[in-house]
């Protein structure tokens, strides 16, 4: 088995035609606007994998093998725990390496706790993670809270008892009895809470196993929201049951934000494809930061997705808005690694301390600010494209 394909926007100014279904004419402007984008604020290659820590079960299983043989060069490191590698975690000394960290290295462990937790808000249930932390660096991410100073890709191999725990989740629920925000019939599960399943799927097939076992699941959906276009998972066949979310911002906010990501213009040209394949598309329109102007950007995208997106596509979509949450701890990193996205996402005038659901302490918005705030997404959304229902704000 060769090294993994290293995805990258299309950069030829012409419709994508290796998936299924050709991108329809009138997506060639948004194609058009990628290739002009500045190759600074063009994704870089992914992977350029150095050093896999790994534990000893992970790496003697079959997807422990399928991994080590993608990156063949690596030097293996033989730890006790995935959650326990002081080279990682907790030192400082890797802030300075903050993007580079999640290029060069993948952890390979294994899930030993399985439950899916009831959420009601994006899905009904969080499954049990397949992967935890990400290639992509987006400077708000919340993930890196709680691993100290780097976050790159750990990989769970027993994906094998991770579906087979899902396969009973399901079964136990039976059909779902009334309709929720969630889905009118089926039970969602987000399997991408800590992770980004597009690109776990250019490191192994977790993803992929995930999305056929769902299709064989008429009381299920699979969840996840995505920054990276792998065009790889057109061929997966969901037939309906995942939905793709695409998490949209500004361009501008992008730039500066989403680093290493697909470009916003990407992301929306990509719905149309993937809804073909056979996936539910949606779309997550996060985090929302509030700065001076952000009103005409977001009703500037909002007219941009009403161009461009396919009838289609408008017809099933949905979406959530979920508002900057961010921290004092990845305050504290960014300003090491990235200071300039700090001038956008640490507002003290603007924001409060708040308790989240796991005990940490967040920063948010104030609470007058984000409800107003709310309120003129939802008209901006209104009056630029009403065919976008929102399934939730948060």
């Amino acid at each position: 088995m060769g090294r993994p394909r290293r995805a990258e926007p299309s950069t030829s100014g012409e419709p994508d035609q290796s998936g299924p279904v050709a991108a329809p004419k009138h997506r060639r402007a948004h194609h058009e606007e990628v290739r002009r984008m500045p190759a600074a604020h063009r994704p870089p290659r992914l992977f350029d994998v150095r050093e896999i820590y790994a534990e000893p079960a992970a790496a003697a299983s079959p997807r422990g093998r399928q991994v080590l043989a993608r990156f063949p060069d690596a030097r293996v490191v033989e730890v006790p725990s995935h959650w326990r590698i002081p080279h990682l975690h907790g030192n400082a000394g890797n802030v300075e390496r903050w993007a580079r960290i999640k290029s060069e290295v993948v952890v390979l462990g294994e899930k030993k706790s399985l439950a899916a937790r009831p959420n009601g808000r994006s899905a009904d249930f969080i499954a049990p993670s397949s992967a935890n932390g990400c290639a992509l660096a987006c400077a708000y991410c919340y993930v890196p809270r709680r691993k100290g100073y780097a976050n790159p890709i750990t990989v769970f191999t027993n994906i094998d008892r991770i579906v087979a725990y899902l396969a009973g989740h399901v079964r136990r629920q039976g059909r779902k009895r009334e309709p929720d925000q969630c889905d009118p019939t089926a039970w969602v599960y987000d399997i991408g809470e800590n992770n980004d399943c597009s690109v776990d799927a250019l490191i192994c097939d977790n993803t992929a196993d995930l999305v056929r076992a769902f299709r064989h699941w008429p009381t299920a959906k699979a969840s996840f929201a995505t920054k990276w276009v792998n065009r790889d998972l057109l061929a997966l066949d969901p037939r309906g049951r995942t939905r793709i979310r695409f998490s949209l911002m500004p361009p501008a906010d992008a730039r500066l934000l989403d680093v290493r990501t697909s470009p916003v213009p990407e992301r929306v040209a990509a719905a149309g494809d993937f809804l073909a394949a056979g996936y539910e598309v949606h779309f997550n329109l996060s985090p929302v930061v509030l700065r001076e102007g952000w009103q005409a950007d977001w009703a500037d995208l909002l007219r941009r997705m009403d161009d461009l997106l396919p009838a289609a596509v408008k017809a099933q979509a949905a979406a959530e808005i979920i508002m900057l949450t961010h921290n004092q701890e990845l305050h504290q990193v960014n300003l090491g690694w990235h200071p300039r996205a700090e001038d956008l996402l640490w507002r003290p005038g603007l924001q409060e301390a708040k308790r989240s659901g796991n005990g940490a302490w967040n920063v948010r918005y104030r609470a007058g600010l984000k409800a107003g705030a709310l309120a003129e997404l939802r008209g901006l959304i209104a009056a630029h494209a009403p065919w976008l229902r929102v399934r939730y704000a948060f």
